[in-house]
């Protein structure tokens, strides 16, 4: 059985968790030794086997981004000849495995890490585009032969954003984790290196600067932590230059009145991410959409636990007062996820932070509960063989 993947992000150009979602999967399902698995990915060039790079077509350079993308899988559904299943990843892959799944008479299975219905504001980023990516991303979802969720949480914004899509088609398969790679790394020396004190307690974002992240809410917040509390930022790819205009006056605004407010903005190599994770004392995740949250599942597996907004697929990975803290939200039901009063977010937000601060050896137990879970529920192996079974079923008829 041979499988195309299609995907955007892929070693070594991985920005989300959309594309570690694709490389580990990719490596689970290869490791299997029972199914030919081929990659195609934007960019390139790449030198892994059974991998092909597909560039922007010189063509488009300069036009909207999303007509750009729309070239590139023209190009990636071309390549998928001879595959007996397409698998697309994000919507900048779906028009590539629906239309391969077209010419070839092959299912299109898709997995969805994000819904652009959810995310109104690309508007900013993609402007036109915007109803380009919406127009792909439904037309490929009601053409599927099935569509995974990667939680319990996404299954539901699906059917909600695509009634005609048949339920049935709709199944849930969880984000993993490495548990070998991304474990507890004390590195005192790397920390101090990024200007973190690895003696003064310190809450952790990593994440990318867009607003489902939730940033500008945690900044807010953070001036409520006690002065001794440090508040690293592992923050950057900012959507919008408006995003990255406010984030970075929120960061001068918070720096007046505090020190300890450390910004990296450039992508580390994962070792000296788990690092900085092995130096902090507790990890936020102030999202106000998050289909599941793989950045949560790695602190989990470096035993840091989580405070995390209640919302999308997070509470299915942290157990509220056994891994971490959920802070309640109530949403705006405008497909923005904007909390319908910012500022009792905020506080709630701020409240359940220093909750987990002032008590860190409650908060080391809820790490290494927190590891065992990521360990025990999300293993590649486990994910890998339920995408099996997607794979099987569709086949199968």
């Amino acid at each position: 059985m041979r499988i195309d993947i299609l995907s955007k992000e892929y070693p070594p150009s991985i920005y989300g968790g959309a594309g570690v979602h694709v490389a580990e999967l990719t490596r689970a399902l290869r490791a299997r030794g029972d199914t030919d698995v081929r990659v195609h990915a934007f960019g390139g060039p790449r030198e892994e086997e059974g991998t092909t790079s597909h560039p922007d077509l010189p063509e488009l350079e300069g036009t909207n981004a999303a007509l750009t993308t729309l070239g590139v899988d023209l190009t990636m559904a071309a390549a998928c000849a001879g595959a007996d299943l397409v698998h697309s990843h994000t919507w900048y892959a779906n028009f590539a495995g629906h239309v391969a799944g077209l010419l070839e008479g092959v299912p299109h299975v898709l997995s969805a890490h994000s819904l652009e219905p959810m995310r109104p504001w690309k508007a900013e980023q993609l402007g036109g585009g915007y109803r380009l990516s919406s127009w792909v991303e439904r037309t490929a979802y009601e053409g599927a032969a099935a569509v995974v969720a990667v939680s319990a949480g996404m299954r539901e914004d699906i059917l909600r954003s695509y009634p005609s899509v048949d339920p049935a088609k709709v199944l849930v398969v969880h984000n993993g984790i490495d548990a070998e790679l991304w474990r507890p790394n004390p590195a005192p020396d790397v920390a101090r290196e990024l200007g973190i004190d690895p003696d003064r307690p310190a809450v952790v974002f990593v994440g990318r600067i867009t607003r489902q992240k939730g940033l500008p809410y945690l900044l807010r917040a953070a001036a409520e932590l006690p002065p001794e509390v440090q508040l690293v930022l592992l923050a950057g790819a900012p959507d919008t230059p408006e995003i990255k205009a406010e984030v970075e006056g929120l960061v001068d605004d918070l720096r007046t009145h505090r020190d300890g407010v450390v910004w990296i903005s450039e992508m580390l190599p994962r070792d000296r991410v788990t690092a900085v994770l092995s130096a902090s004392s507790v990890f936020v995740c102030p999202s106000v959409y998050e289909p599941l949250g793989i950045v949560n599942l790695e602190a989990m597996a470096c035993e840091l636990p989580v405070v995390a907004t209640a919302t999308g697929g997070i509470p299915e990975v942290v157990v509220d007062g056994e891994t971490g803290w959920l802070v309640p939200i109530e949403q705006v039901q405008d497909g923005t996820g904007t909390p319908v009063d910012e500022d009792r977010f905020v506080a709630d937000l701020a409240a359940a932070l220093t909750e987990a601060v002032g008590d860190l050896d409650r908060a080391r137990r809820f790490g290494v509960a927190g590891r065992q879970r990521a360990v025990d529920a999300f293993s590649w192996d486990t994910i890998a063989e339920r995408t099996m079974e997607v794979y099987r079923g569709v086949l199968a008829g």
